[in-house]
Formats: C-alpha cells, structure tokens, sequence
C-alpha cells in the first residue's frame, strides 16, 4: 500500500465520529480503522474546512481505479442513510475511506476480505461547509 494522502476533519465531525466509534459493536475492523484516520488527520473548526475537503454529508464523485467504477455518493452517519438516496455510511469501509480527502487525492483502502479499493476523489459536488452550514 502507499502513503495514504493528509486529511482535514471538521471538529464537530470528528467528536460526532468519536462517540460513533466507542459505541460500535460487532465487527470492529471498520470503527477502527476510522479511528486511526482521526488520530492522523488534522483537525479544524467548520469554517475552515477548505472547499475542496470531504466531510460529513459532503457529496462525492469518485472513481474505484481497482474496479474502474465511477460514483457519487453522499458521505452519512449510519441513522441518515435510509433517507439518503446516494448515501454512503461513514461506517462502511467505501465511507471510511472519503473522509478528509481532497479532490484529487488517492487512496488505496481495504474492503471487506482484504481486496483493496484505490479511490480517486475527482470532484466534490456539494459540501455543507461550503454551502454555510457549518453544524449540519
């Protein structure tokens, strides 16, 4: 696997992502793995979340290289996405992955029974922060 790329996470996401975590049960693998993605990334109030960052209800268009599939999907915590049409947990390894990457960034992520996704943030379509909602 190479470097994975720096990440930038909204303050209030991380908190909201860190009481998601120590409340996860069953299979830990990806609770951790999200974790150990806060612990690295940097850590920045709302409003100085650059536009080109995914966060929490960001929508996303990428590309799985390993796979060559393009989607968009839009980056949610696990109660909103019954409601969420394009909707992508942050709690799936796909979601785990997106958080804190820039558009144009890579990252080579492991799914589920060890194949890795090599993921490509070609464009975020809509951002809260950039929109002026800094607490969605």
């Amino acid at each position: 696997m190479t470097q994975r790329p720096p990440l930038i996470i909204n303050r209030l996401d991380a908190e909201r992502l860190q009481r998601l975590i120590d409340e996860a049960s069953g299979d830990r693998d990806v609770a951790e793995a999200l974790e150990a993605e806060l612990l690295r990334g940097e850590v920045v109030d709302p409003q100085e979340i650059p536009e080109d960052v995914v966060s929490m209800n960001s929508q996303v268009l990428f590309t799985d290289l390993a796979r060559r599939r393009r989607s968009i999907r839009t980056l949610v915590y696990p109660r909103a996405l019954p409601e969420t049409e394009d909707g992508v947990s942050v709690m799936a390894p796909v979601g785990a992955a997106l958080l804190g990457l820039r558009v144009g960034d890579v990252i080579d992520w492991p799914l589920p029974g060890g194949e890795p996704a090599r993921l490509h943030i070609e464009a975020l379509l809509w951002q809260p922060e950039r929109a002026g909602q800094f607490h969605r």
